[in-house]
């Protein structure tokens, strides 16, 4: 059976949220023909993994894989990726503040941009954030300074909510923490970026894994080395001779 999208959800000790975020994925795409999601455990030091286990019996189309240590969400969703038997990958974080309902959305807006035979990357985009104030201004801050160095035209790069073609994704420079530029590294390929407004959602169960001050000074250098990528980048008008 050929498979239409691959939804891939790192996750890093969430136990609580693995069962009602899969049921949500399943309502949320079984009307987009056939599909599978993938789980990549980064290094879960709770249940994770036995509890995806188990959750694999009732779910036909759940895979799991497993990092043995905790690699990073980026290396997490690379691993999801490379797995990955759709043409088309839709990633969303495994905490279940990002809503699986918006998915046939952003696919919907993918089909349209990839008439165009060019590749097409949708991000969501987090209007009305349910963080704290904290976490929305250091985001708006980080946004703005991404943007104006980055010029990738997109409001939210750090929502986990993305669509987007494999192929497109595999011709992107791999590097860690690489997951907050995809819009900007799919521009660089010659893809068409849009923004999507999707829901967001408080946190209900689980604490979260990545503190504010750390993504700041990471995203310094990840921020001079895609700038440099961009600088780098060349996109050939390639034409074919035709065959005798």
């Amino acid at each position: 059976m050929t498979i239409a999208l691959s939804v891939v959800v790192p996750v890093h000790n969430e136990i609580d949220n693995l069962r009602p975020l899969i049921e949500e994925i399943e309502g949320a795409v079984k009307g987009l023909g056939a599909y599978e999601i993938l789980y990549i455990d980064d290094g879960s030091t709770d249940d994770t993994f036995e509890i995806l286990r188990g959750l694999q019996r009732e779910f036909p189309a759940l895979r799991v894989l497993r990092h043995k240590v905790c690699c990073g969400q980026s290396t997490a969703v690379r691993t999801g990726i490379l797995a990955a038997r759709g043409s088309v990958i839709a990633t969303l974080d495994g905490d279940g503040q990002n809503d699986p309902a918006n998915i046939p959305a952003l696919y919907s807006a993918w089909e349209t941009l990839s008439k165009e035979g060019r590749g097409a990357l949708v991000a969501g985009y987090r209007k009305n954030r349910k963080d704290t104030g904290w976490r929305k201004f250091s985001s708006r801050f980080a946004n703005g300074i991404r943007a104006k160095l980055l010029h990738d035209a997109t409001p939210d790069t750090g929502c986990g909510l993305k669509l987007f073609d494999r192929w497109l994704f595999l011709t992107m420079p791999y590097f860690d923490h690489m997951h907050r530029f995809l819009p900007a590294l799919a521009q660089r390929a010659g893809a068409r970026v849009v923004s999507v407004e999707v829901n967001h959602r408080p946190r209900l169960r689980g604490v979260s894994k990545y503190g504010t001050w750390h993504r700041l000074w990471v995203g310094i250098w990840d921020l001079m080395g895609v700038m440099w990528l961009q600088r780098r980048a060349h996109r050939p008008e390639v034409e074919e001779l035709p065959g005798r």
